[in-house]
């Protein structure tokens, strides 16, 4: 008799253990997954900023090219349009994260997870390929310059 009332009081607590310890499980991987979101998001606008800094800084090389080669470059280096639209399309991210953090499924939250982790890697990208063309681009205008300085002055280019 006391071998089947403790049988039944562990039976009752493991009842009542169990499904709070999966509702704790549960809660705690969503929380898990909002705060990730907003760290992404955060990571997003951080590489968005640099990302303008960079194009800023890349102006006055460019303005070393002739500029019948340069305007595509200086056309690309002005607009800022794009940079603009993805803080927009950030700022509009962290809005739905407010308006469903409560009523999305962990399926969306974690959709929503991928979709943050392939911009940063496009964005990680395309930063690289701006460095890497500035620095490709500063040599080639230190080289030109430094050969138009050995060239003999009849052989120059006329400044525009």
């Amino acid at each position: 008799m006391l071998f089947t009332s403790l049988l039944l009081i562990g039976l009752l607590a493991l009842a009542i253990a169990v499904p709070m310890l999966l509702r704790h499980r549960t809660t705690s991987r969503r929380q898990h997954s909002l705060a990730r979101m907003l760290d992404l998001a955060d990571e997003v606008e951080r590489l968005l900023d640099q990302s303008q800094e960079r194009m800023a800084a890349m102006r006055p090389l460019v303005e070393r090219v002739p500029a019948d080669i340069a305007a595509a470059a200086q056309a690309s280096l002005e607009s800022s349009l794009p940079i603009r639209e993805a803080k927009r399309d950030v700022l509009q991210h962290r809005l739905w994260i407010q308006q469903n953090a409560d009523s999305a499924s962990q399926a969306e939250l974690d959709k929503a997870l991928a979709a943050l982790e392939r911009v940063i890697d496009r964005l990680k990208g395309q930063l690289a390929e701006l460095e890497n063309v500035g620095s490709d681009l500063a040599s080639a205008t230190d080289a030109a310059a430094e050969a138009a300085r050995r060239e003999p002055p009849t052989l120059r280019r006329p400044a525009p």
